[in-house]
């Protein structure tokens, strides 16, 4: 059975070849021996009629003896009504069995040469091939004529030439032979060449597979051979080399992710048991160990909170997709807010239709403020508004703030996970690093994206974007 994608190709190929063998080898043979027929016969025909003119002349040779024919013919010879031979050219003795054959009637030409009965070239000839009279003897053509005799006959005579089909049974044997001889070689030759050319093409999957079997976790950094061009197999090797890329990264991500969340969960864990430790060495705990114990711990909270998210925006389903007003959702986070450090100002001229999850658009917009207040000199300004630049319906949500600003270099490195352009700053105020990384997944999650600009006065601009619909 074959099991292999080289050895289906060249059972398929051996297969073809003999189809195509067998189709044409049996359309050459009939062709050839129909052609080799129709020329015998043509050839017999001729012979009879040239020897009927000599019957109608009164030229026939004395004694009733005829010269031997030309073109190949065998035998001509001349009967009367009753069936007498009047002339030959062979034996008298010899004359083989004719049958029924007779010539057609006058007006139109009957039968045809093969099964007995055939057309001839002449409206009053018949042709036939005669079986042969004994085991192992040769099939012969026989043509009859019909003329009117010599002058003053008082019944037409017959005049029938036979030619024998050796000729004709030897070329076309000879033709079969060699078909059938040939066959085996050239339908080996196919399979060989099927399994070579398959075997050539597939010789770059085999590389590809053995390299890609030998990548592991702890080699990621392995490619597969690119066997160049534009063919399939070129482009699987792309293709593979692509998702090995995404892979690393991926992995590389992931091992930073888990490095940076083992440094950020390290500190405030250390701090907590050493303010508890100092606590426990005390007759009476003093209530700002246990306060600042507790607030490290409530931040302990907010990383393994973020983390959580940050795990199903991952790995997750989509956002739910229900019709949500960003210009409501400002306008919610703006007054939930009380009476921050800094001025808050809403800029929501009109709704600002969407279609997403409200409540993560909701964490995603409070990331974003919250990253404002962080920075903010006097103003944070938030906007909601739509954006139907270059024909694109997109809902905005935009966060300017009048702090230092973000330079343009960090500006695509403030959403990775644990970045913080200023690390003292940010744990002092109990940030995690994780709040614009989630605004970003949040956004794209949705079809959108968050960018870092610079603010027209001065300070940072974070613009959130997702599809109207």
């Amino acid at each position: 059975m074959a099991s292999t994608v080289r050895a289906r190709s060249a059972m398929a190929a051996a297969l073809a070849m003999a189809a195509v063998l067998a189709t044409g080898g049996l359309w050459l043979y009939t062709l050839l021996r129909a052609n080799l027929l129709d020329n015998t016969t043509g050839r017999t025909e001729l012979a009879a009629r040239k020897v009927a003119a000599q019957v109608d002349s009164r030229t026939l040779p004395p004694g009733g003896r005829l010269p031997a024919p030309e073109r190949g013919v065998d035998l001509v010879l001349v009967r009367d009504a009753q069936g007498r031979t009047v002339a030959t050219s062979g034996d008298p003795a010899d004359t083989p069995d004719l049958g029924e054959l007779r010539p057609g009637p006058g007006g139109g030409s009957r039968g045809g040469a093969g099964d007995g009965s055939g057309d001839g070239s002449g409206d009053d000839s018949r042709s036939a091939v005669l079986a042969p009279e004994r085991p192992g003897a040769e099939r012969r053509v026989a043509v009859a004529v019909e003329t009117a005799g010599p002058p003053g006959a008082h019944a037409p005579h017959t005049v029938y030439a036979v030619t024998v089909l050796g000729d004709v049974d030897d070329a076309t044997g000879a033709v079969a032979a060699g078909l059938l001889a040939g066959a085996p070689p050239l339908i080996g030759f196919a399979a060989a060449l099927a399994w070579w050319v398959t075997g050539h093409a597939l010789r770059p999957v085999t590389a590809i597979r053995s390299e890609l079997a030998a990548v592991t976790a702890s080699e990621l950094d392995r490619r597969v051979p690119d066997p160049g061009g534009a063919d399939e197999i070129a482009q699987l090797a792309r293709t593979v080399n692509d998702t090995l890329d995404r892979l690393e990264r991926a992995d590389a991500r992931q091992r930073q992710f888990t490095a940076d969340a083992s440094h950020e969960l390290r500190n405030p864990l250390a701090a907590v048991r050493s303010r508890l430790e100092v606590a426990l060495t005390m007759d009476r705990p003093d209530r700002e160990s246990v306060a600042a114990a507790l607030a490290d711990t409530e931040r302990l909270q907010r990383i393994a909170a973020d983390l959580l998210l940050l795990a199903r925006l991952d790995g997750g389903p989509g956002p739910r997709s229900e019709p949500v007003d960003l210009a409501l959702l400002a306008a919610e986070d703006v007054a939930r807010r009380g009476g921050p450090r800094v001025a808050l100002r809403l800029d929501a001229r009109a709704p600002v239709p969407a279609a997403g999850d409200p409540a993560r658009l909701e964490r995603a917009l409070a990331n974003l403020v919250d990253n404002a207040l962080r920075y903010a000199r006097a103003e944070v300004v938030v906007r909601a508004a739509a954006d139907m630049a270059a024909g694109h319906g997109w809902a905005v949500l935009e966060v300017a703030d009048d702090g230092p600003g973000i330079p343009e270099a960090d500006r695509d490195r403030v959403f990775e996970r644990f970045v913080r352009l200023d690390a003292g700053r940010g744990r002092a105020s109990g940030g995690t690093g994780l709040g614009l990384a989630i605004a970003r997944e949040i956004a794209r999650a949705h079809g959108g994206d968050v960018r870092a600009l610079p603010a027209p006065g001065g300070g940072a601009r974070l613009v959130l974007r997702i599809p109207r619909r």
